[in-house]
């Protein structure tokens, strides 16, 4: 795995994702969409389609990760933000392989691409929030 290819991946997910929460098209469409015209050579498709298979069917085990960590209720998210926050707390909970820097760092470009103009702000503070209490071990031989 490349790199390039599991950014690329990521970033198809978080379109997928927002496609999925904004029109509530069954993911099947939106996968085969994104495979016939949206997916080129450099993309981790496996990981693409674990983000986009899994994410939904865990969702509210996500959300409930990082309600804790919002100061208004999710629902009022901006939809690229959520998206985004989602994939990050996925990889943070079920993808240990991952460094939680990537993770961040990963989240913060796709929000700086994709999401509002301060977005990347917000979703830092939240994923930094939720690493801590996630990754703690991490974070912690990370500081020695």
């Amino acid at each position: 795995m490349k790199p390039i290819e599991r950014h690329n991946a990521r970033e198809s997910a978080l379109q997928a994702m927002y496609q999925w929460q904004v029109a509530g098209a069954p993911l099947a469409d939106i996968e085969a969409e994104f495979l016939n015209e949206h997916i080129t050579e450099q993309i981790d498709l496996a990981y693409f389609q674990e983000l986009l298979h899994t994410i939904p069917t865990i969702i509210d085990e996500l959300d409930e990760l990082l309600t804790p960590h919002l100061k208004r209720p999710i629902r009022e998210l901006d939809p690229v933000e959520l998206a985004v926050l989602r994939i990050g707390v996925y990889e943070l909970a079920k993808r240990p392989d991952i460094p939680y820097r990537i993770i961040i760092n990963e989240a913060l470009e796709l929000t700086k691409k994709f999401g509002s103009i301060e977005g990347f702000k917000f979703v830092n503070g939240v994923l930094d929030q939720v690493a801590r209490k996630l990754r703690a071990i991490e974070i912690a031989a990370d500081k020695k």
